[in-house]
């Protein structure tokens, strides 16, 4: 594989589809990935990739094994290399690749002089439009993706194949010759079975580069040495534009258009379809894939620009370089076989039908013309070229971003519902009775909500299990200033330690097994609002230390992370556990203890709030009569006098529980004694709490009648306004979703009471005629 993807890297940005002049890159479920059969190998997808997740396969760790096998190794520069080491003289490259091991250095031109004369033959001969051969991604073009050109390449190697056979010929078959090369579709050239052997290693300059340096070989501080082949002339300038003409050698005139030559993907591309197509036929076109010509190939350095490399070639060209010929180079008859054929590599697609495009840009919401926009964000011209190569498998629906768009815009409209949803329930779970007593403990406790709330100040709630904790940090964010941002609730027992900092802080990918994604914490996520941690006294020493830095400096650090993120929080603490004991005995901080006890609130347990036990009895009934769907309107008096005596060791927690047992328990609208655990009938005593129990009993029967009171007048507001619920709310000079709440309150229903309305008047009618 010439090009690998790293999937930990790629974020699916399309940018590598996007510039493939194939399309040879599909999307996979976390990345993108090279189609082989179709790639090229013109480079534009590694040189292009934003987030660098596409690589050449690198060949240094071969070549350093070839260079340590004891073989005879010979480097050949391909006729960029100057625009490339240009801070070096040519002699100095040579010092530094014999100092690497290479045995022989020689310029890669004379390959190109070497094909110069089998060019001149081919144009002389040629009847039909003829298309260089010595550009290696031209020729992965046309056998791939435009076969019905194959017979209008010309017949003749690359000058690196060229050169190669030349060597191997002089030198015997078991020397090893290294291409050094900005071409990337040399790779891949050859791999290709006729021209296999020819070169061993193609290495490009930059791997070269990482050589000298892998062995700290300082080439501008090295003498000059010689090269060992032919010197070359005019095959200099062959990598720059145009520059193929002068040792070909071949005539151009800009009037009669026999001569076509172009460089660059864009260009390429347009003559390539124009020679198809029929609609221009030169004598030759010279054409290379890279912009510039070789000055320009993906293996380059890309900080110099084009007219500065071009400028190096001719200086090169021009200059005097230091040439020892090789004595077996010298009086030699060696003419390689510089002749090849091409194959027809094209991959046939199953072509789609008309519905089956019309399926796909319906599966992304384009039912007109006028839907598609062909923005080319997916890498495709055309909406309809997108939904073909989806069809061929080299695309996905997801690639489509203004369809991405509209699911975002519709994902974010049923999470604001949801929110309101679930904001309206909160509303209604945790309403202005949230915190529901008479008694003195609990009056305290609501004076200190009300004075804490407003400030920015943290809060430590300490109190035993089940005793409201969580209410109370809701109370206290809903009169904070922050309460239209959110309220972060995190029960740290729920969660193991391992976990709990990646939830807290957040986590970025790789950062342990299993996390696949960046992850965002809770704190993050409740930037500007409230974060509640209940049972705080539970969390490890570590995350201790984590807390207390991020309290101290606002800063969130994700786990496997070096950056911050600053945060503004108000945090709200909560524990049932003694954290005084816990600094004695070393398992909770100190520095920890008084950054959190800024403002303390102790909730009182439920058995020291006696006086307000029927209260919350019935406030747990008319939540379990509308849960369980049973309409129960009363606690007799027993059972309340039973719950009073009851220690309540779980607290409001328990007792909800109890009632709620109790009603699903209960025959008719009343729960009794009967209904309760038997430790609440073991622990009953008459005559205890009397005044408490006539009080329980008094609210009881008090509620009873103004909820039946107030039934009976929601029904006459809905029947004098035929069942319509704004006019009935009008009617009753009460805001529409309270008229609403107190019809869910008693099952009422307006267009039940609209349909009664209209039975009843039918009956009227009948009975008069």
């Amino acid at each position: 594989m010439l090009i690998l993807t790293l999937k930990d890297k790629c974020r699916k940005c399309y940018t590598c589809v996007r510039n493939c002049p194939v399309k040879a890159i599909k999307g996979e479920t976390n990345h993108t990935e090279i189609i082989y059969e179709r790639c090229i190998a013109c480079g534009k997808c590694v040189n292009n990739c934003p987030q660098k997740a596409k690589i050449f396969n690198d060949k240094v760790a071969t070549m350093e094994r070839l260079l340590a096998s004891g073989q005879l190794v010979v480097a050949v520069l391909g006729g960029a290399f100057p625009a490339f080491f240009h801070n070096v003289s040519p002699g100095q490259l040579v010092a530094g690749l014999k100092e690497l091991g290479f045995a022989e250095v020689h310029e890669g031109a004379y390959g190109v002089e070497l094909v110069a004369v089998e060019y001149v033959s081919a144009i002389e001969v040629a009847t039909t439009p003829l298309i260089s051969s010595h550009c290696p991604a031209i020729v992965d073009l046309i056998e791939r993706h435009y076969p019905k050109l194959i017979n209008n390449l010309i017949e003749v190697v690359s000058p690196m194949v060229a050169i190669g056979r030349f060597l191997k010929g002089v030198l015997g078959a078991e020397v090893k010759v290294v291409y050094i090369s900005s071409c990337i579709g040399a790779k891949l050239e050859i791999e290709s079975e006729e021209i296999r052997g020819a070169i061993d290693v193609v290495l490009t300059c930059r791997e070269l580069d990482s050589m000298f340096k892998s062995h700290s070989i300082d080439i501008t501080s090295l003498e000059e040495e010689s090269f060992d082949g032919i010197q070359p002339y005019l095959g200099r300038l062959f990598p720059i534009t145009e520059g193929s003409f002068r040792v070909l050698p071949i005539v151009s005139d800009l009037l009669d258009g026999k001569i076509v030559t172009a460089t660059g993907e864009v260009n390429v591309m347009e003559i390539i379809s124009d020679l198809a197509q029929g609609r221009i036929t030169p004598q030759i076109a010279d054409i290379r894939f890279c912009y510039n010509g070789c000055i320009g190939g993906p293996g380059m350095n890309n900080d110099l620009t084009s007219f500065f490399k071009r400028n190096l070639v001719i200086s090169h060209f021009k200059s005097e370089v230091p040439y020892k010929t090789a004595a077996h180079y010298l009086d030699m008859k060696i003419t390689p076989h510089l002749a090849r054929s091409f194959s027809n590599r094209y991959v046939k697609l199953k072509p789609p039908k008309s519905a089956d495009i019309t399926k796909i840009l319906n599966s992304t919401n384009k039912y007109t013309q006028k839907d598609e926009l062909n923005c080319s964000a997916c890498g495709y011209r055309t909406c309809r070229e997108y939904s073909v190569a989806v069809h061929q498998g080299l695309a996905n629906l997801e690639m489509c971003l203004p369809y991405n768009f509209q699911q975002l815009e519709e994902d974010r409209g049923r999470l604001i519902q949801k929110y309101e949803l679930a904001q309206r329930e909160l509303n209604r779970e945790y309403g202005d009775e949230f915190i529901i007593g008479t008694d003195k403990k609990t009056q305290e406790v609501l004076d200190l909500i009300k004075q804490v709330g407003p400030t920015p100040t943290t809060v430590l709630i300490r109190g035993e299990s089940g005793t409201g904790k969580e209410l109370i940090a809701r109370a206290i964010h809903r009169y904070s200033k922050k309460n239209d941002k959110p309220l972060v609730t995190v029960n740290c027992t729920t969660i193991t330690d391992s976990l709990l900092e990646s939830e807290l802080f957040g986590h970025r990918k790789g950062a342990f097994t299993g996390a696949d994604a960046d992850k965002i914490g809770l704190f993050e996520a409740a930037d500007g609002g409230t974060i509640f941690l209940d049972e705080i006294g539970d969390i490890t020493s570590k995350l201790q230390a984590e807390l207390l830095r991020v309290l101290d400096s606002g800063d969130v650090r994700p786990v496997g992370g070096t950056a911050t993120k600053k945060v503004d929080i108000r945090l709200i603490a909560a524990t049932n556990k003694n954290l005084e004991e816990g600094i004695k005995k070393g398992w909770f901080r100190e520095d920890l203890y008084y950054r959190l006890n800024v403002f303390t609130i102790t909730t009182p347990p439920l058995r020291s709030r006696v006086e307000s036990i029927p209260i919350l009895a019935q406030h747990f009934l008319e939540k379990a009569s509308a849960k369980l769907n049973k309409k129960i309107v009363s606690i007799e008096m027993r059972a309340i006098k039973a719950m009073m005596d009851y220690p309540w060791s779980g607290n409001i927690r328990e007792m909800q529980n109890v009632i709620e047992r109790a009603a699903v328990l209960t025959q008719d609208d009343t729960i009794r004694l009967e209904h309760l655990p038997h430790s609440f009938v073991d622990n009953y005593t008459e005559g205890s709490n009397d005044r408490s129990v006539t009080q329980a009993s008094f609210q009881a029967s008090r509620e009873r009648h103004v909820g039946k009171v107030e039934k009976d007048l929601i029904q006459q507001y809905l029947t004098q306004v035929n069942g319509h619920v704004s006019k009935a709310a009008k009617l009753a000079d009460i805001p529409r979703r309270s008229f609403y709440r107190l019809m869910k309150k008693y099952g009422l229903n307006g267009r039940e009471i609209k349909a009664r309305l209209k039975i009843k008047d039918s009956q009227i009618q009948l009975q008069n005629s």
